[in-house]
């Protein structure tokens, strides 16, 4: 069912000769590094906005597109739905149209931004960074791999850090380390890789799947932060 707080859309930016839509959250001090937030499956939700917002609160620029065109949902068979008929070359696109509008941006300091994903906007995080190269300079999926376990990875050159649970059915392990394998094959990228004993979607506290883990979620958190900085700041 369509979620009744719809996308949390704030603005629009150019994107391949389109007019996209995300969410736009500015730091404080109003300077900062250009980051990129990715959806999950849900859509634009009032959770990705909130993470846009918490990162924005540690002084970063942060922008969501919306990937969906404004649907947002909280049930698992539409999100699919949504998900599947999205077309992939479309949302790199709007990724990267994301990554030119952040660079253009007043008060985003630097030349290349970071990218964090979640879901389905982990996967794709590492297809933004295969695809704009140098302009992402970090890249941090969480819980979610490219959609094609061949995917090439030439053209990344970010450096990657991964979150993904143990328990996570949708995601096993053996697919996390091949991926890393292929990145480090493909690139002289070598990924950072944290395993946590939770399931999928361990970092959304609106809990869809009841899989949130607050203890695990604050560990990657942190982790994420030490290492956007470490790559951005």
């Amino acid at each position: 069912m369509p979620d009744p707080g719809g996308s949390r859309q704030n603005i629009t930016f150019p994107s391949n000769g389109r007019t996209a839509h995300g969410y736009l959250a500015r730091p404080p001090q109003g300077v900062g590094p250009g980051l990129v937030v990715v959806q999950e499956w849900w859509g634009l939700t009032s959770h990705i906005a909130t993470m846009a917002d918490r990162f924005a609160a540690e002084g970063f620029t942060v922008l969501a597109p919306d990937l969906f065109g404004g649907a947002t949902t909280h049930d698992s068979a539409e999100a699919a739905r949504l998900s599947r008929e999205l077309p992939v070359e479309r949302a790199v696109e709007d990724l990267s149209g994301a990554v030119d509008h952040l660079l253009a941006l007043d008060g985003v300091v630097g030349d290349a931004v970071g990218v964090v994903g979640f879901c389905m906007g982990g996967g794709f995080a590492l297809l933004l960074a295969a695809r704009a190269g140098d302009r992402v300079a970090a890249a941090v999926p969480f819980y979610g791999l490219p959609p094609d376990p061949d995917f090439d990875y030439r053209g990344l050159t970010a450096h990657v850090l991964g979150h993904f649970g143990e328990l996570d059915r949708s995601i096993p392990m053996a697919a996390v380390d091949e991926a890393a394998i292929r990145i480090g094959e493909a690139t002289d990228v070598r990924p950072e890789i944290h395993f946590y004993p939770a399931g999928h979607a361990f970092m959304n506290d609106e809990n869809p799947l009841g899989t949130y883990d607050p203890l695990q979620g604050a560990t990657a958190w942190r982790r994420t932060l030490t290492f956007l900085w470490g790559h951005l700041g």
